[in-house]
């Protein structure tokens, strides 16, 4: 029987040239952003308490909107009436559950302990980054990366699912019990049930529901021919809008701690990034080494590489306060893993085209390569 013809993926170039000037230039971007968030830190006196007078969920509420914002479009773009094709992929599903749950805390907890032996406070805030797993940016890297975004919404949520419900006894179990089992210093977080709960409802339920309630409403009053090609193309940009808003934001409340303590910045981000590295290259390998098609693999590799900071900074600011080593840490977090995991879409892009078959229910992303 003759084999079912599969089509070429695109090259990387042939990706990037569909890009829209801000997608193509996206590294200069959040470059321009990271340096305008410091230089406003530094140069702007009283600029890190106004940032934080107001929050939502123990997070400064500038960086909640930046989030919201961020999130919606791409969240609009999923096809809901898609998930079960997704929901059925049962491979997918345990691999990112055994990446975020089992290795990538494992693996935080070990590289903590060999990088940062002598900073306790700093491995601490590691170990707390590692347990939280990415319920925001990753389903921008994933976008950009031509993945599956139906894929991303539903490991989202199943990582949300778990967060809510696994978080608290992980910490307990990574802080006290084994350290106490192999010797070495123990210590404990303070994150109730329904903290992480409330978390999730916000940073995840909100765009996740606005997103639903749009494209239902929006097909049905226009159709989906409307929807897609006039809709989505005016709310894609706000994407990259609320991303760059946010690393403004973020850098700007860090720029003092960051520019006066370089050397602990740059050990916190040895480990940071060696995580990133692996568990982007581990998910990748996997997913390629299963069969799950381009889209899917990348998904994979982006879910479990990204971290949720939103949670972990709240966390440890909860438990050691704001201006602690730990709460250092998990700042350092996102600062680290927006350039490396950017980087890594560029590198996703290029290894594009070792793919040329795609799973069932897959949808082609040439038509629309836009966050």
């Amino acid at each position: 029987m003759t084999a079912p013809m599969t089509t070429p993926a695109p090259s990387a170039d042939a990706v990037v040239a569909k890009l829209s000037p801000l997608d193509r230039f996206l590294p200069v971007w959040i470059g321009a952003a990271m340096l305008l968030g410091l230089l406003l830190g530094r140069g702007v006196p009283g600029l890190e308490n106004a940032l934080q007078a107001v929050q939502v969920d123990g997070i400064s509420l500038p960086i909640a909107i930046g989030l919201l914002v961020m999130m919606y479009p791409v969240l609009a773009k999923v096809r809901y009436d898609r998930l079960d094709s997704v929901t059925g992929d049962h491979r997918l599903l345990v691999s990112s559950l055994l990446l975020n749950w089992v290795i990538g805390p494992a693996l935080m907890f070990a590289l903590a302990w060999v990088f940062l032996p002598d900073l306790p406070a700093y491995r601490t805030g590691l170990i707390i980054v590692g347990l939280a797993r990415c319920i925001a940016m990753v389903i921008i890297w994933n976008d950009l990366a031509c993945g599956d975004r139906e894929a991303a919404a539903v490991l989202v949520a199943l990582n949300s699912l778990f967060q809510v419900v696994a978080f608290a006894g992980l910490g307990w179990f990574y802080l006290s019990v084994l350290p106490g089992w192999l010797g070495l210093d123990q210590t404990g977080i303070n994150a109730s049930t329904w903290d992480i709960a409330r978390s999730v409802l916000i940073f995840l339920g909100i765009p996740l529901l606005a997103g639903f309630l749009s494209r239902r409403v929006g097909e049905r009053a226009r159709g989906r021919t409307w929807y897609e090609e006039r809709f989505i193309p005016r709310v894609a940009p706000f994407a990259l809008y609320g991303l760059l808003f946010t690393i403004v934001v973020l850098f700007a409340l860090q720029g003092h701690a960051i520019t006066s303590n370089p050397l602990e910045v740059a050990r916190i981000a040895l480990p940071l990034l060696a995580y990133f590295a692996v568990m982007w290259g581990g998910g990748y390998a996997l997913g390629a080494g299963l069969g799950l098609g381009y889209e899917r693999t990348t998904t994979l590799a982006f879910t479990a590489a990204g971290n949720n900071f939103e949670l972990a900074i709240a966390v440890a600011i909860a438990t050691f306060g704001v201006t602690s080593g730990q709460a250092l840490a998990g700042v350092v977090g996102p600062l680290i893993e927006v350039p490396v995991l950017v980087a890594l879409v560029y590198v996703s892009l290029a290894l594009r085209k070792r793919f040329t078959d795609r799973p069932p229910g897959s949808h082609q992303r040439e038509q629309d390569t836009h966050v």
